[in-house]
């Protein structure tokens, strides 16, 4: 077995704004993990904005080089690091070693079912209201738009939106960005102008307040559910959560995340950073359990890996072999 680290910038296609700063580029670490002719490849976003991530990622993996190149499996994985970024590469990067020598798909061996295209939100970063109604109208066709929203004039930001598209779904992401009193004032309106879900509304850590929430829409958990971890604060406060691999720390525990996250009664949303298809492909296995699915990553690029998924409009097809897994 051999490991190779690489740590790679991909520049994003405009500015994107959310409530904690504008992204300009993806900072990545891709893992490859070689048996023989076999090569299995992960992906991770080491961080939304801070580069000098790269070089930590890095050195989290480099530590269990020996380990890796002894045969380390990914139950043995689990214990050895904790979820986040550094672990996804790595699982990833063996679920896919594991299904070239198998010559099964990554879905097959996960004994989930994946046979039709998946529909993706399109985000909308957070901007004036006029910019915001641009772009909405621009993207007016598709299904489904994600709105990324702050802590003031998110009213007036929806209903632009939603004038300048009016037969799309939209959800809201507000990135930790309101209060609860900002959350109570907004859902109705926002309800009245067709918005079916708020995401991460108040800070993680910080939204003790959610277990009174009466509101009319369903509230879904980002940065407040990483892992199972997570699942005891999060039932009590969320109806749905979104699955993000660079959370979990891999495939791995996000398939047993979506598992004990279903048997609660929790709904879910699969969701990603603005990273490459390789990175997309694995997070589709759980989208495809998902009633939401975020995975517009590449979208948000200049450019893309090359073969990288196939976007029709909203639509990504089921990737090929040669693309991972």
């Amino acid at each position: 077995m051999e490991l190779r680290i690489h740590k790679e910038t991909w520049k994003l296609a405009g500015n994107f704004t959310i409530s904690r700063g504008r992204i300009t580029e993806s900072y990545v670490v891709v893992v490859e993990i070689q048996d023989g002719p076999h090569i299995g490849r992960g992906e991770c976003e080491a961080h939304e904005f801070d580069p000098g991530q790269l070089l930590v990622v890095e050195n989290i993996i480099e530590a269990i080089r020996p380990q890796i190149e002894a045969g380390l499996s990914r139950k043995e994985l689990q214990k050895i690091l904790p979820s986040g970024p550094a672990r996804n590469a790595v699982d990833c990067a063996l679920w896919e070693l594991e299904a070239k020598k198998s010559g099964k798909r990554v879905w097959e061996m996960a004994g989930v079912q994946m046979d039709k295209p998946l529909t993706t939100a399109y985000t909308i970063s957070l901007q004036s209201i006029d910019q915001m109604a641009d772009n909405a109208y621009r993207n007016r066709h598709r299904p489904l738009l994600k709105l990324k929203l702050g802590a003031s004039d998110n009213i007036e930001r929806v209903a632009a939106v939603r004038k300048a598209a009016p037969e799309a779904d939209i959800m809201i992401d507000a990135n930790e960005a309101f209060s609860f009193e900002e959350l109570q004032k907004v859902c109705g309106p926002f309800a009245d102008l067709g918005v079916s879900l708020i995401e991460q509304p108040l800070p993680a850590g910080a939204d003790q307040q959610l277990e009174h929430y009466t509101g009319k829409l369903p509230l879904c958990a980002d940065e407040s559910c990483l892992d199972r971890s997570s699942l005891p604060e999060v039932t009590k406060r969320y109806d749905f959560i979104n699955i993000k691999l660079d959370k979990t720390g891999g495939l791995t525990e996000a398939l047993a995340l979506a598992r004990e996250a279903k048997s609660l009664g929790l709904r879910l949303m699969v969701g990603c950073m603005t990273a490459t298809s390789w990175a997309m492909v694995p997070a589709m296995v759980i989208g495809s359990q998902a009633e939401y699915c975020d995975l517009d990553g590449p979208l948000m690029l200049a450019e893309d890996r090359d073969p990288g998924l196939v976007f029709q409009g909203s639509k990504i097809c089921i990737p090929e072999a040669g693309i991972w897994g």
